[in-house]
C-alpha cells in the first residue's frame, strides 16, 4: 500500500501538469489569434462593401470619378509573382537539391549561410539591389526589374525549405533505387523528388505568397502605373503599390478601392497558405 501511494500520486502529478500546459497553450494561441482575428475582421468590414465586377474588370478611375477599379493591378500582380517565380523556382530547387545531395562542403556550407542570411534580409535592401543591377543601367522602372527583385526573395526560401524535404527522404529509398541500376542523377529526380514534392511544392507556395504582398521592392523597381501595360520592359501596376498610393491620398473614394484591394490581397495569400498547410498534410500522411 506505501509503494503504490507515491506512484499514484506521481501519476495524479503528471496529469495535472498536462492538464496545466495544455491550458496555458491554448490560452496562448487564442492570445495569438486576436489580433488576426480583429485583422481580418476590419478588413473584410471595410473592403468588402466595396468589392464588385468592376474591380476585377475595370481600370482606376481619374479623381472625383465614382467606381472603377484595379484590373491593371491584379494582372500586374501575377505577372511580376510569375516572372519572380520563373527566376527564383529554378535556382532554388537547384540549390536545395546540391544543398541535400552534394553540400557537405566549405561551398555548401557558404551557400547554406548566405541563404539564411538572405531570408532575414529586408525587403527594402532587396528592392535597392534591383534598383542599381538592373534599373539604372536601362535608364528606367521595368516589370523584369520588379520580378528579378520578387526572384530574389524567392530563392532562399525555396532554397532551404527544398534541402530540408530532400534530407526528410529515407535513404532507404535512394539505396533500392540503386541497387536496382539507377543512376545517382536519374535517382534524385525521379524518386527523391518525387517522394519529397509535397513538402517542395509547400515551400514554393509560401515564398509565392511572401512575394505577393510585397511592397518595397516594387517602389524602386516595378513602380507602379495607373495605366494598363503588359510591356515587361516598362513601370507595371501591382495590388501592394496601388493600395499604398490609394491609401496615402486624401481622397475617400480610393481609401475603399485600397481597403478592397487589401482584401482580395488578404483572400490570395490565405489561399495559399491554406493549399501550403494541404500539402504539408499530404506529405505527412504519405509518411504515415
Amino acid at each position: 500500500m506505501n509503494n503504490r501511494m507515491p506512484v499514484r500520486w506521481q501519476r495524479c502529478r503528471r496529469k495535472a501538469a498536462n492538464g496545466l500546459m495544455w491550458g496555458i497553450a491554448v490560452i496562448a494561441t487564442l492570445i495569438a489569434l486576436v489580433p488576426l482575428i480583429l485583422v481580418m475582421y476590419y478588413v473584410i468590414s471595410q473592403g468588402l462593401p466595396a468589392l464588385n465586377l468592376a474591380f476585377f474588370t475595370h481600370m482606376p478611375k481619374p479623381v472625383g470619378e465614382p467606381g472603377g477599379g484595379m484590373a491593371n493591378a491584379i494582372i500586374g500582380t501575377c505577372m511580376l509573382v510569375g516572372l519572380a517565380s520563373i527566376l527564383g523556382l529554378p535556382l532554388g530547387m537547384l540549390g536545395g537539391i546540391y544543398l541535400a545531395e552534394y553540400g557537405n562542403s566549405r561551398l555548401g556550407a557558404a551557400i547554406r549561410f548566405t541563404a539564411d542570411v538572405l531570408v532575414s534580409v529586408p525587403s527594402i535592401v532587396i528592392g535597392v539591389l534591383a534598383y542599381s543591377l538592373i534599373v539604372l543601367p536601362m535608364g528606367h522602372f521595368s516589370a523584369l526589374a520588379g520580378g528579378f527583385a520578387l526572384g530574389l526573395m524567392m530563392i532562399p526560401t525555396v532554397m532551404r525549405t527544398t534541402e530540408e524535404m530532400i534530407r526528410m527522404v529515407p535513404m532507404a529509398q535512394r539505396e533500392a533505387s540503386l541497387a536496382l541500376g539507377v543512376t545517382h542523377f536519374s535517382t534524385i529526380f525521379r524518386v527523391v523528388i518525387v517522394a519529397a514534392k509535397g513538402g517542395i511544392i509547400t515551400g514554393i507556395l509560401l515564398a509565392v505568397a511572401r512575394v505577393a504582398g510585397e511592397t518595397a521592392p516594387l517602389l524602386f523597381t516595378a513602380f507602379g502605373n495607373r495605366f494598363w501595360s503588359t510591356d515587361l520592359g516598362q513601370p507595371i501596376a501591382s495590388l501592394p503599390v496601388q493600395i499604398y498610393t490609394y491609401a496615402i491620398a486624401p481622397y475617400d473614394d480610393w481609401h475603399a478601392q485600397a481597403w478592397a484591394g487589401a482584401l482580395v490581397l488578404v483572400v490570395l495569400i490565405l489561399v495559399l497558405s491554406v493549399a501550403a498547410r494541404y500539402a504539408t498534410k499530404s506529405r505527412f500522411r504519405l509518411v504515415r
